[in-house]
Order: C-alpha cells, then structure tokens, then sequence
C-alpha cells in the first residue's frame, strides 16, 4: 500500500462564518443540525457504513467547483463526503465578483465549458429559486472610460449625449459600449449561490460535510482507496476528487505534476445610502486615475443593495490558512478611488464600506484548467486552475465530474483539452 501525503498539511477552522442578512435576499443559514455529521477530529474512525449499491465518493475543496461536484454526485444517488478544511466558501467563493457570461470564452479551450455552464446556471436558478436564495439575475454589461477627477471637481460630469451611460454613473466617462445583454450576461452572490448548492445537497441528497486537515490519500495497486485525516479518521473512498483551487499546489503529489499559482485578487463591497438607484450594469472599466497608469477594475451592483468592485491583481505565494489573506491597503484604497470616481453615490458619506478583503485565484500555467484523472492513480480526479471564471465554470465542472467518476466519460463537455495528462513529459520547474 502506497501512502500519499500533503507535503505542506491543511489548517482547520470551523463549518461556516457568519452569513450577512440582506434586505432583499431571502436568510441563508447552515447550521450544524443540518449536517448529517460533522467530524470529530480527536477520535479516530473508519466510514465503512454506506450501502454497497453507492458509490463511495470524497470530495476535498469546499469552494465552488468542489460544491457543484459533490452536488451532481450526491444528485446521482452517491454516497459523498464533502471535506474541507477551513469554511465553505471563505475562499475565492465567497469574495468572487459572481459575474457570468455566454460568449466571452468563444474561440479558446474553455468555450464549451463556459456556454455548458452558463446554461446549466439558469437550470440551477429555476431550481433552486435563484433570485431570491443567491442573488441570480441576467443584466447588461457596459465597457466604459472613466477619468479620475481632482478632489475640487464637481460630480456628475459625464460626457454629454451619452444616453446608454445608467443615470448613477456620473462621474468623468466616455466611450460607453454595450459588451453584454441579459440574454448573455448574468450574476449571482458567489458565496450565498456555492452555500445555497450545498445547503441542498446536504439536506436532500444526503451529502455529509467534514471539517478536516487532508493528511493523505492511501492507495492500493495504482487505486486509491481512502482519505485519512489529520487526528487519524481515515473515510474509506472509491473514488476522491481533490478540487483544492489554489491550494493544490501544497499538495505534494499534485505539485509534483503541474503547477498551480494563486492571483491575488483584491475587491471591497459597499453599501450605497440609495441603493433603488442603482441600475443591473455590470461595467467594465478603463480607469486612468490621476498621476497612474490605466487599470481594468469592475463594478457589479448585486440585488443586495451592494455594489462590489474589483481589481488590483497581481501573483504572490498562497498562505497556508485562507483566514489569514488580507489585502494590501495600497490596492483597496485604489478601488474606492475607483467607487468615487464612477459614481457619486459610492463616494464617502454616501456609501458604507461593508468589506476589504482578497483571495487567490488558481491559476495554471498554460491558463487551461486542470480536470480529470490524475495520470497512474486510478479513482483520483481533480479540478482546479479555473482563474477568474471559477463561479461561472463551476456548475459545468461538477456535473462534468460527477458523469467522469461514476460512467468514466462526460457528455455535458468534452474533458479531453483539460486532463492532468496533458503535462506528462514537461519538466517540471519548481519555483
């Protein structure tokens, strides 16, 4: 029997932080009594109690993609065991700007992923009652300019004639540009849409969530054959995915394969006085803020009565403990520059600053992501390295996998162009 290790172990943290209640938004709360069990890290056991006509299925990564894969499995009537180490979607997940759109990976390797899932994302609201349990709702997105003014200049001074510009962008713009319609643009609140999945998961399909530090995978004659735990629970598996976004590459035997990054990405949500008059636009922005350089930030307004913004990336090493990002003050401050500058009522005095924060994107390095079978391991799939289109990918991703792992091929895309395989006989470099 071989035994396969994390050479950087996983931290553990508790089930779910807090959820905001939003005015508009109906409450979402997963509480323990809603799980069917959760893990007693100090006392050894071993899972041997499913039925046999299940599929035994883990399923490590409580972000999005590995939400939706524990999801489809759960729906297909397998036994799955959701393990995460920190919170469910504390992550990436839950600090995503949630935007989803049609078209926009037309041409390149993701296209038919990204229109699967962006259909498979409307399916997913009328099941699951989108608009008001995640925020899901189509919009327009526009590609506007806008200018830093001086702290003198007055407010709304947008360019004249300009009548697609939303009457709440009145800062400094120009060149308006219609770049989404709601036939093919859409939102959700990340972090409510990956809870509220696995909410139904666990309550009507039986899904079980563990908070747990991954210690090893163990396999038998090229299969694996469990998951072991920090503390010593060892859950006996037939197949484990391992959906661990930026953190995969702390996992050694993952790493040791292919690389998998983390973009820092930075964003803030704030909390108009007057949030009536903010209009669904998504916009996507050329900033030229004063004495800088031109930047791209978004802004998404959310049913909520929020307005997200995000922007200010750059590639910096992934922490151990998804609890311990934080983002760089230089970069929040740029993004509320960016607020006042769009728009009057995101300035201060006029809108609350509800949350600074970053998170990591999961990056690979030939910007493909990574799913499917990982090359000599029989049972062991993963996926990962979905960058910035993690919240639209995701639903795809998991109904994917989950028709991988129990009939060994997808229908819903083609995952030959995303395989682990495609790195066998690369040098691998590590940095």
């Amino acid at each position: 029997m071989a035994v396969i290790s994390s050479a950087s172990p996983l931290s553990i943290a508790s089930l779910f932080r807090p959820i905001r209640k939003y005015p508009t938004l109906a409450d979402l709360v997963i509480t323990a009594t809603s799980i069917r069990c959760l893990s007693s890290l100090s006392q050894p056991m071993d899972d041997r109690q499913q039925p046999e006509s299940k599929k035994r299925v883990v399923v490590c990564g409580g972000g999005i993609i590995g939400v939706c894969t524990a999801y489809f499995l759960a729906k297909k009537g397998e036994a799955v065991t959701l393990v995460e180490k920190s919170s469910v979607a504390c992550a990436a997940s839950g600090k995503a700007g949630g935007f989803l759109a049609l078209d926009w990976c037309d041409g390149g390797p993701v296209e038919s992923l990204a229109r699967a899932s962006f259909n498979l994302h409307r399916s997913l609201s009328e099941e699951l009652n989108g608009p008001d349990s995640y925020g899901y709702r189509p919009l327009t997105t526009l590609s506007i300019t806008v200018t830093e003014s001086g702290p003198s200049s007055p407010s709304g001074s947008k360019s004249s004639g300009d009548s697609m510009i939303p009457s709440w962008v009145d800062g400094a713009t120009r060149g308006p540009r219609t770049i989404g319609t709601t036939q093919t643009t859409a939102q959700v609140h990340p972090q409510l849409f990956t809870r509220t999945l696995l909410n139904t998961a666990v309550e009507k399909y039986g899904v079980e969530v563990v908070i747990g530090k991954l210690e090893q995978l163990r396999v038998e004659e090229g299969r694996v054959g469990s998951v072991v735990l920090e503390g010593g629970r060892v859950i006996e598996s037939d197949s484990v995915v391992l959906s661990l976004g930026p953190w995969t590459g702390k996992f050694e035997m993952l790493a040791s394969m292919f690389r998998v990054s983390g973009l820092k990405a930075h964003s803030i949500v704030l909390e108009p006085k007057d949030p009536g008059a903010i209009t669904p636009h998504a916009l996507f922005l050329s900033f030229h803020p004063q004495g800088g350089k031109a930047m791209d930030p978004e802004v998404y307004p959310r049913p909520t009565g929020e307005v997200y913004i995000c922007g200010m990336s750059a590639e910096e090493e992934v922490p151990d403990d998804p609890e311990q990002i934080v983002g760089n003050p230089a970069s929040i401050a740029m993004l509320k520059r960016v607020g006042k500058s769009v728009s009057s009522h995101l300035r201060e005095g006029e809108a609350r600053v509800k949350a600074e924060q970053a998170c990591f994107l999961p990056c690979t390095d030939d910007g493909v992501p990574i799913i499917g079978e990982v090359p000599g391991m029989k049972g062991c799939y993963v996926a990962t390295g979905h960058s910035c289109w993690g919240i639209l990918n995701g639903p795809a991703t998991g109904a994917a996998v989950a028709e991988l792992v129990l009939e060994g091929r997808a229908t819903i895309v083609d995952l030959s162009r995303f395989s682990p395989a495609r790195f066998i006989g690369r040098r691998r470099v590590k940095v």
